[in-house]
């Protein structure tokens, strides 16, 4: 997308007219917790997991048949085999020269020669473009171009950072030419655990006078739920406006049947991104929305890696002590995380008349010292994904050191080689992942990930206390918070956002966060991946060959 520069008077006149007192957080650390009293829980939805279960069978239902097939067709005619043969040798040779991720057309190929006929007909239903699936990434970019135009890049403030930023300067111009504007002059709060991000989130809640929009991957009823849910709903009472809107996959196990109709009873529009039981012929339920979002009266916003949970802010426990990082954006671009809520927000809806998002613009006046971009990416944009272009231009560009917390490592090659190469010109790269896992199999797939890193000079942490699953890259130049995991489905299947920061005081915040992991966390040898056990040895290389299908 060609960058669009903001020049002329009009729009400022607009703004001033437009400006409101801003919210005052300056007495916020004398406040009193909101946390302090709140007993976590877990509540289980016994009606969302049989929807889950359902879904799941048909898909299981749809490989079975598939698997099937070859012994129905023995008792036919050779002619059929030798016709899928050649299919799947069209297959292969599609695959081969498809612009796609290498992991992925690995994956489908070995499917595809393990599995001669069925694989064919697994790759034609699930693995290939178009149908269903090629209509509703249609639809939904559609739908993203048409809140794009409400992002216009401030040129004083574009060519004032890339004269005085060479190097990070280049990031900038890749990422205003896809769309993604500079502003400046933010303030930026960072929250090195996630029950610190909620504190300040609820005294947002409370002082909101006009308008609220939520947006959750997760969405659990507990302690954290209750609390929101009681603001929002006096908030309703006074007349501000609420749009919540959450993942379907995210939240069917952990709320009620009831929960979208309870909602939209009370007075708040609520919206579910892609339904799990609609597209499970093309499995486009595999697409997800892990964005992360919540913006107040358009003047304060939040991200960052935290859902709607207890575990979150850890007034349950799972997986021992839960880490999670986020940002609170005060300034511009807090307008650029409203535009991607309502991007996501119109691609939640068929057939909706378009929201008038200059209804909600509001810009006031700060005086912070931190660049930011606000970046967002999804499956629409497949092949050409410009968050996994800007993790690996975060790598190439680093001079002095490269810090990365993610609770999943499982990359591409290209990226381990970029990764390596800035080891290798005397960059001090870390990585921290997590001790507990949540997942075994993803444990098992960063953990075989680590043996190339680890053996040319990359340092890699385990985060002890228990989970890490902050999001989030430090270099010299420019730190990265936000919803992205540093792997296939962040990069290719999820819908994430981000913030691109640039500013003294928001990444020494963030450096003193990974001093305090690296200082407490527990730093893997080469030595001891090569001991590893046995049965990892066995089983990690057969998962790696499908990690683009988990």
């Amino acid at each position: 997308m060609d960058k669009i520069f903001r020049s002329d008077h009009a729009y400022e006149k607009w703004n001033r007219k437009n400006r409101n007192r801003g919210m005052d957080f300056e007495d916020e650390e004398k406040e009193e917790s909101y946390l302090k009293d709140l007993k976590g829980r877990i509540q289980n939805n016994l009606s969302g997991l049989l929807r889950l279960m359902l879904t799941a069978c048909i898909v299981m239902i749809q490989f079975a048949i598939v698997l099937f097939l070859p012994f129905l067709l023995q008792s036919s005619t050779v002619y059929f085999y030798f016709t899928f043969e050649i299919c799947s040798v069209v297959a292969i040779v599609t695959l081969v020269n498809k612009n796609q991720s290498p992991s992925f057309r690995i994956a489908w190929i070995s499917i595809v020669l393990l599995l001669p006929v069925s694989g064919f007909v697994l790759y034609y239903f699930w693995g290939r473009e178009g149908g269903k699936k090629k209509q509703l990434d249609e639809y939904i970019m559609k739908q993203l171009s048409y809140g794009q135009k409400f992002l216009i890049q401030d040129e004083e403030v574009y060519e004032e950072y890339v004269e005085e930023h060479p190097v990070a300067g280049r990031m900038v111009k890749y990422m205003v030419n896809e769309g993604f504007p500079l502003t400046g002059g933010n303030k930026v709060k960072y929250y090195p655990m996630g029950e610190d991000a909620f504190e300040d989130i609820f005294r947002a809640l409370e002082r909101a006078q006009e308008f609220i929009f939520i947006d959750f991957f997760i969405v659990a009823e507990g302690a954290l739920w209750d609390k929101i849910h009681d603001i929002l709903k006096r908030k309703i009472g006074q007349g501000v406006e609420v749009k919540f809107l959450y993942d379907d996959f995210g939240a069917a196990i952990r709320t009620n049947k009831f929960f979208q109709r309870m909602l939209e009873d009370e007075g708040i529009e609520v919206r579910v991104f892609n339904p799990v039981h609609k597209y499970t012929g093309e499995l486009y339920m595999n697409y997800r929305s892990h964005q992360k979002i919540v913006v107040v009266d358009g003047e304060v916003g939040f991200t960052g890696g935290f859902n709607l949970a207890d575990e979150y802010a850890n007034l349950i426990e799972r997986f021992g002590k839960w880490k999670d990082t986020g940002v609170r954006l005060i300034g511009e671009a807090v307008w650029d995380l409203t535009v991607v809520f309502l991007q996501m927000w119109e691609a939640s809806a068929v057939d909706k008349e378009h929201v008038d998002y200059l209804e909600y613009k509001r810009m006031p006046e700060v005086s912070g010292d931190t660049y930011c971009q606000v970046i967002s990416d999804g499956p629409a944009n497949n092949p050409n994904n410009p968050i996994e272009s800007i993790y690996n231009q975060m790598i190439t560009f680093s001079d002095e050191y490269l810090y990365i917390t993610t609770p999943y490592l499982v990359i591409e090659d290209y990226m381990k080689q970029s990764l390596i190469e800035a080891s290798h010109r005397g960059v001090d790269v870390r990585i921290v992942t997590p001790n507990i896992p949540d997942k075994k199999n993803a444990k098992l797939l960063t953990n075989y990930n680590y043996g190339v890193l680890l053996r040319e000079g990359i340092r890699i942490y385990e985060y002890t206390p228990g989970f890490i699953h902050a999001k989030q890259i430090l270099t010299e130049n420019a730190a990265i918070v936000g919803t992205i995991n540093m792997d296939y489905r962040s990069f290719y299947l999820h819908y994430e956002n981000g913030v691109w920061m640039s500013g003294r005081s928001i990444q020494n915040a963030i450096m003193d966060d990974f001093r305090f992991l690296f200082d407490t966390g527990r730093e893997i040898s080469y030595e001891e991946w090569l001991n590893r056990p046995r049965l990892w040895k066995m089983v990690q290389p057969i998962l790696n060959l499908f990690s683009t299908l988990f």
